[in-house]
């Protein structure tokens, strides 16, 4: 099971938490860490200080590896980077744009590099530009999303660059990790499921709303914008979208938008917040520790993968 992103990352198994915006704490990006996947920070919109204040407490609670996603939509990026750079954290994934701008200085500083990306264009541009590895994203995950699926995005990036890849978007269990390894990807990245991890510090309104999901209880709002999001239907969701059809204004539909997330994640508003969660939400029966979810994904892809094995062993000799 140990593949090149675990020597890459010098992490135990090849599963990676998603940067999630106030849910990326130290509380669940160490107990990541801590159980052999890698944790990350997720720095949102957050003030630089956050920033700073969450990669001290998760040295304080973990000395294994872990990184921090940068938002290049956050209104702070490059107060966040140069926080990122003073504290010398060894990894950092990216999300909501190119970073090829800030690549070189991360890796002047020895930090390992690994955008999110949508599209083989933007993958190859990225690899030019110096990052050690990607993140192909299919539109299946939570919140802003592309416009390729996960199983048509990865192997097409994994054929067009050199560096490894991971898989995300619609990855939930170890049918998925096991799946994602034979699009020729080198590992996960799950975020909805560990929304879910006994760690995350989400409101518990939250963890319930996904439990109780089934397989379509998502929905995707925002197009007009230029940046669309998956999120759990529900009331926030369906005036975002009469706002959309209506014709009103991107500044509108913004102005809307502010603060959505946090009325969910954080105050447990989730009607009237964006609870953003991705289409594996069906998936989830149970809130767990994060070192047993991974553990079990780890132990049912190893298991498919030997039933696999010996299945074609079969063939090949019948």
């Amino acid at each position: 099971m140990r593949t090149v992103i675990c020597d890459l990352f010098g992490i135990e198994h090849p599963v990676i938490q998603g940067g999630m915006a106030w849910l990326g704490t130290a509380e669940l990006v160490s107990a990541v860490s801590n159980g052999g996947g890698l944790g990350i920070i997720g720095a949102g919109n957050a003030p630089p200080s956050w920033v700073r204040e969450q990669i001290r407490a998760t040295r304080e609670r973990t000395d294994r590896p872990f990184g921090v996603n940068i938002m290049l939509m956050s209104p702070f990026v490059e107060e966040v980077m140069e926080v990122i750079l003073e504290e010398g954290v060894p990894i950092v994934t990216t999300g909501g744009g190119n970073p090829g701008v800030y690549i070189s200085r991360f890796k002047e500083a020895g930090i390992k590099v690994m955008p999110v990306v949508s599209s083989v264009a933007l993958a190859k541009r990225l690899e030019r530009s110096g990052a050690d590895a990607l993140v192909a994203e299919g539109m299946e995950s939570g919140g802003h999303i592309g416009e390729t699926t996960t199983m048509a995005l990865v192997p097409q990036v994994v054929d067009s660059v050199a560096i490894p890849v991971v898989a995300a978007g619609g990855i939930g269990d170890g049918r998925g990790l096991a799946a994602a390894f034979s699009l020729g990807a080198q590992g996960v990245q799950m975020g909805t499921r560990f929304v879910c991890a006994e760690e995350c510090i989400v409101h518990a309104n939250y963890k319930r709303k996904l439990i109780e999901a089934r397989d379509r209880a998502t929905m995707v709002s925002g197009y007009s914008t230029g940046h669309p999001v998956r999120c759990v239907e529900n009331r926030m969701t369906r005036q975002f979208l009469a706002l959309e059809k209506a014709g009103a204004s991107v500044e509108e539909l913004e102005r809307f938008g502010q603060g959505k997330l946090e009325l969910a994640a954080l105050e447990g508003d989730v009607e009237d917040g964006s609870v953003m969660a991705g289409q594996i939400c069906g998936l989830i029966k149970e809130v767990k520790p994060a070192a047993a979810i991974i553990k079990e994904i780890v132990e049912e892809a190893e298991s498919i993968i030997s039933k696999l094995n010996r299945s074609y062993i079969g063939v090949a000799h019948g």
